[in-house]
């Protein structure tokens, strides 16, 4: 089974193939992850953005552009609910991690990192987007045939990295030797 881990740092610093975008419909950039991606990408994110993606996306998809600027060679977009304003369907969010790693696999990248989609500026109860990001990405690596050899959920804080490093522990122990 492909590697799933955790690691405490800044997404736009993740020396592997893809990086996934916690994206907005619109794909025009915005706040929080998806504002930092852009700035590190560089302006040609946002023009590519614009031309891959003239409708956006919609919840729940994913879709790729380069990675300008990041060391990541894809930044693989996906656009999360929003719970804050009514979108609750876990469904939704659990889509995006899949079409994340489908995308990831169509472009044939062996590392992917993710962060914690929706649950930022988007609301979603933090222990359930952590338990949604474990569950449907390891499930996701165990069933389905993919390129994808290790996947790094990345915490910009120790609280959530121990968190989400505990589920993964319990979840999958034969990864982690117990």
């Amino acid at each position: 089974m492909p590697l799933l881990t955790v690691v405490h740092g800044d997404i736009t610093e993740q020396d592997v193939d893809a990086i996934v975008n916690a994206a907005n419909n619109r794909m025009r950039g915005g706040g929080g992850v998806d504002g930092a991606i852009h700035r590190a990408a560089g302006p040609g994110l946002l023009a590519e953005c614009v031309e891959r993606f003239p409708r956006g996306l919609a919840t729940g998809d994913a879709g790729w552009t380069t990675g300008g600027d990041l060391p990541a060679t894809w930044v693989i977009h996906t656009a999360g609910p929003n719970y804050s304003a009514g979108e609750r369907d876990r469904t939704l969010l659990e889509s995006c991690y899949r079409r994340a790693l489908e995308v990831a696999g169509e472009r044939g990248a062996r590392t992917v990192a993710f962060p914690l989609i929706s649950a930022g500026i988007y609301g979603w109860p933090i222990d359930d987007a952590i338990a949604v990001a474990v569950e449907t990405v390891g499930d996701a690596l165990a069933h389905a045939p993919t390129s994808v050899e290790e996947v790094r959920l990345v915490a910009f804080d120790q609280a959530k990295m121990r968190s989400i490093d505990a589920l993964i522990r319990s979840r999958f122990p034969a990864q982690h030797g117990n």
